[in-house]
């Protein structure tokens, strides 16, 4: 039987969808990350650095404004520094991985939750819990998940802030590995918002998993996995 072709990405590379520079370094880090036999230690610290790398291309995609400061010499330094308004959200609980490094890169942001779970029989995802700021249709938001196979979770996510007024343009979901199926169905339906990913995967199996995949990402992050 031959494996079904997975879509093509082309279209979206480098305008919706933006890739860690596939280097040897991030190409290492995966690789000590996928094997089967990784310790949680190394699983969790391993991790930690993509998604660092993750957090820092995510804030290059938000807005920034001009800002002069003086340096040690007294001279004046025209710069730039973050726009007011930021946030993260992240999916529970695979997503709250991510949020270390985001509070490490912008101290004092603001993180909102949003719990959606997706049922193993209908494979629907199903929306459980929001605590989100009240003024979040105002601000520019860094949506975090780690896995995005089908789509359905991001998607749900996306409906969640869009309902509220968030605007696409202002979204950036950043995602640890994702395949060419999610990738489609997330930017047909919402071609403005920006993906920021470390890999793409071959494409997935009949029962949703990707190939050649990483297992599941929260079990492993969180050491619940067996």
């Amino acid at each position: 039987m031959t494996a079904p072709t997975a879509p093509s990405t082309d279209t979206y590379l480098g305008t919706n969808v933006r890739l860690l520079p596939q280097t040897d370094q991030l190409r290492a880090l995966h690789t000590a990350i996928r094997d089967r036999d990784a310790s949680h230690e190394d699983f969790v610290r391993y991790s930690r650095r993509i998604i660092r790398l993750l957090i820092e291309a995510g804030m290059d995609l938000l807005p920034f404004e001009p800002h002069e400061v003086r340096t040690p010499t007294g001279a004046a330094y025209q710069g730039l520094r973050f726009a007011s308004g930021l946030c993260g959200v992240t999916v529970v609980r695979a997503g709250e991985s991510m949020e270390g490094e985001l509070r490490d890169v912008c101290p004092g942001i603001r993180i909102g939750k949003i719990l959606i779970q997706r049922d193993e029989t209908t494979k629907e995802a199903r929306l459980y819990y929001t605590s989100l700021p009240a003024d979040i249709a105002r601000r520019h938001v860094l949506l975090l998940d780690p896995v995005m196979a089908t789509g359905g979770t991001a998607l749900a996510a996306l409906r969640v802030l869009t309902d509220l007024g968030v605007p696409e343009e202002n979204i950036v979901f950043v995602n640890f590995i994702t395949v060419p199926e999610g990738i489609t169905a997330f930017c047909e339906q919402y071609p403005r918002v920006r993906i920021v990913t470390s890999a793409i995967e071959e494409r997935l199996t009949e029962d949703a998993w990707m190939l050649p995949g990483i297992g599941d990402f929260g079990d492993r992050y969180f050491g619940t996995d067996d």
